[in-house]
């Protein structure tokens, strides 16, 4: 699942290899990699578990690039299919501030914007929130990510019209380079 290696500035996920890491990224940093776990969700068709890769990877300039891939599982872990999909950058903004732009495949793009909260934790709120005609109803949402025992922990809660934030997904990752 790893990108292309024939590019002449290919993203890097290692902060031993490839080019320098921008300054401003400290505040992100423990980021840096590429994960893999399980999770559960809650949505119209109901709660499921998933698998999810998640890769932060950078070039050398003041962002992270994000990429994150999901598959539903069954109850017994077998791989039903593919299920959510996001791409977008963490660009830190000054010591603590944090800004998180996020796209999906859904029509729904969100720009959130937070604090990190310690250096290996960070909470995020959207500001912006665009959607095309068929997207999901969504408002609001807020986002949760730690690292906890050198596992990357996150939870995403979402509102729509006239409802509070609801738990949308959640996952715990291990870090697999």
């Amino acid at each position: 699942m790893s990108g292309p290696t024939d590019l002449p500035v290919p993203d890097t996920v290692d902060v031993r290899s490839g080019p320098e890491v921008a300054e401003e990224l400290l505040s992100v940093l423990p980021l840096l990699g590429e994960w893999h776990g399980e999770g559960q969700a809650a949505g119209a068709a109901g709660d499921h578990r998933f698998g999810q890769w998640i890769r932060f990877s950078h070039d050398g300039r003041g962002f992270l690039a994000y990429e994150s891939r999901t598959w539903r599982l069954t109850d017994d872990g077998s791989i039903v299919g593919p299920d959510v999909r996001e791409a977008g950058f963490w660009r830190p903004r000054g010591k603590d501030d944090v800004e998180l732009l996020v796209t999906s495949p859904d029509g729904l793009v969100e720009i959130y914007v937070g604090t990190a909260r310690t250096t290996t934790s960070w909470e995020l709120s959207t500001d912006v929130l665009a959607r095309t005609p068929d997207a999901p109803d969504v408002t609001r949402a807020v986002r949760l990510y730690g690292i906890v025992d050198g596992a990357l922990m996150y939870a995403i809660d979402r509102a729509a019209a006239d409802e509070p934030l609801r738990p949308l997904m959640s996952a715990r990752l291990e870090r697999i380079r």
